[in-house]
């Protein structure tokens, strides 16, 4: 059992502490994450006990796309998972063989445009179990794919907590370094001058700090066309152009008073990066006025 404790506060009562309890059927935890994958883990359910074929004879639990149009395999354990990386990485082998087989499956659950959109470049593994052994957490920080250990903890009231045990450097650093990735890997920059160019890695050196200062939970992922900050799921993804930044945020646009030339509804508008708001930031006083948005996106996710 944890140490963590979990109280429910109750003006009329006091604290209330809840009971920490286990999962007795590792099913219930596979049903309850798949009906709610898009919230706990940013990815779109796209099969569930997806049988591999006679060659590898298996059965991922979930197979899925996030956000990023990254395809996913999660494997669930109701009780401490030995021996899940190997078994996250056969199935991986049966991913990377069987790409049509996948992007037929997104293309029946999730439609054809989704699966014509698919990002092969890292395939996401992801395990969700109530502990890791230390081998486990060892063996994922020296793999070049991208691997998750997620823990649960469920508690009566039907509380669940979910937090990273482990996690491979492709799938993003947690703890980020104060000083910003390079932006070398992005794009609208390479044509600028020198001076205008100085200028946006200081814009985007600001955000990058204001978003590693979040949370000791926030991890970058330097994507092809943006640099994404996430938790769970992407709280933010930042581009670089040559006038500045565009901050893609998860956050309702009707919830935002939109300001032009600094907020934009882009619901409906083709774009780079996931989030429904739109923040253009060109000046230090931008970032300002950005980091509020960006700290409510980073509380939603």
């Amino acid at each position: 059992m944890s140490d963590l404790r979990v109280f429910r506060h109750r003006p009329a009562n006091g604290a209330i502490e809840l009971r920490q309890v286990g999962v007795t059927v590792e099913r219930d935890l596979q049903r309850f994450v798949e009906a709610n994958m898009d919230v706990v883990l940013g990815v779109r359910l796209v099969a569930s006990e997806y049988p591999t074929g006679n060659v590898h004879r298996g059965r991922p639990d979930s197979l899925g796309l996030d956000a990023d149009d990254r395809p996913v395999i999660v494997e669930y354990k109701r009780g401490r998972a030995d021996g899940v990386v190997a078994q996250l990485l056969f199935y991986l082998d049966w991913l990377v063989d069987h790409r049509a087989e996948f992007e037929r499956l997104v293309a029946t659950r999730l439609g054809k445009q989704a699966a014509r959109h698919i990002d092969w470049s890292s395939p996401r593994l992801i395990c969700v179990a109530a502990d890791f052994g230390r081998y486990e957490a060892h063996a994922v920080r020296q793999l070049s794919h991208s691997v998750e250990l997620l823990r649960f903890r469920a508690y009566d009231e039907d509380f669940l907590v979910i937090e990273s045990a482990a996690s491979s450097p492709r799938a993003g650093t947690a703890r980020p370094a104060p000083a910003a990735p390079s932006t070398a890997h992005l794009t609208g920059l390479s044509s600028g001058s020198p001076v205008a160019q100085q200028s946006v890695e200081d814009l985007f050196a600001q955000v990058h700090s204001a978003a590693a200062a979040l949370g000791s939970d926030v991890r970058v992922e330097l994507r092809k066309h943006y640099t994404a900050y996430r938790r769970t799921r992407n709280f933010a993804c930042v581009r670089t152009q040559r006038s500045g930044l565009l901050m893609y945020l998860p956050l309702d646009p009707g919830s935002v008073p939109l300001a032009a030339g600094f907020t934009r509804d882009v619901r409906g508008v083709g774009h780079l990066g996931t989030g429904d708001l739109e923040v253009r930031i060109t000046s230090a006083g931008d970032v300002r006025r950005a980091v509020p948005l960006l700290e409510r996106s980073y509380q939603g996710v």
